[in-house]
């Protein structure tokens, strides 16, 4: 497999690909909704559930975490995570803005 050659887009477009990378995966989409839902989430009710196993859980936790989506506090021995505010405002405007800027045509090239 080749490098992927990221330096020659723009920050925000690796950004954005990052981000997306990190929610195209139904358990993760699955593991932010159930957030978004509790508005906080401790990640062994995650497991209950989603019905899948820890480890599974807190791969698709660190990969949502390192893409900046989420956050989590160390809570005696579980790890609370909820919804990082303004990296889900910044995705929310990004797609909106990223949508909005086809404007459709009647002369369609196909």
């Amino acid at each position: 497999m080749g490098v992927t050659k990221t330096e020659i887009f723009t920050k925000e477009q690796n950004q954005l690909a990052v981000m997306l990378k990190a929610i195209a995966h139904p358990a993760r989409i699955a593991i932010l909704e159930h957030i978004i839902k509790a508005d906080a989430c401790i990640c062994g009710d995650l497991v209950e559930e989603l019905g899948l196993a820890q480890a599974t859980i807190s791969q698709h936790l660190k990969e949502l975490k390192n893409a900046g989506l989420i956050q989590g506090n160390i809570d005696g021995a579980s790890v609370c995570y909820c919804i990082e505010p303004s990296a889900w405002k910044a995705l929310n405007e990004t797609l909106k803005g990223f949508f909005n800027s086809y404007k459709g045509t009647a002369n369609s090239c196909c």
